[in-house]
């Protein structure tokens, strides 16, 4: 028998020892909700906000006004689609499962698009850019959403 069916076998054989899926009580998924509390999208941003204002702090002391003003541009890029998806998002609690799902996508897109829309536009507007200090303003930013996964608890530590 090869490696590969050996643990098609495997899988297989582990499937079926798994209890079936049994849908939670009211009171159960209640609990569960209580256990495992969700990061609220606002908080995320107000992070980034904080983040990208720390970030324009440090930046004004190591490099200047200039460069200060380019952190904030660089969070700007990161804060201002998040918070548009954020309220893109809110509209939609209440919806349908698939109404959600396909609003997630689209205002994904939205945002992804308008992060892309400011780089370009200071990339190609702004005069005197510090690039340093937008991109590390920027990329702090970024880092939040995956420090909301951890404060979530969704992310595991392993060490």
């Amino acid at each position: 028998m090869t490696a590969e069916r050996r643990a098609h076998r495997e899988d297989d054989e582990g499937a079926a020892s798994e209890p079936p899926f049994k849908p939670l009580t009211a009171e159960e998924a209640q609990a569960w909700r209580a256990a495992h509390p969700q990061v609220s999208p606002w908080r995320v941003v107000a992070a980034q906000a904080a983040v990208g204002l720390v970030g324009a702090a440090l930046a004004w002391l190591l490099a200047g006004g200039e460069a200060a003003w380019s952190a904030l541009a660089g969070a700007a890029v990161v804060v201002l689609p998040q918070a548009l998806m954020a309220r893109g998002l809110a509209r939609l609690s209440g919806a349908s499962a698939g109404a959600i799902l396909a609003g997630f996508w689209v205002w994904e897109a939205v945002k992804i698009f308008l992060a892309l829309a400011l780089l370009v536009g200071l990339a190609l507007g702004a005069r005197g850019l510090h690039w340093p200090a937008m991109l590390a303003a920027l990329i702090a930013c970024l880092q939040v959403n995956w420090w909301a996964l951890r404060w979530q608890g969704r992310v595991k530590h392993n060490g």
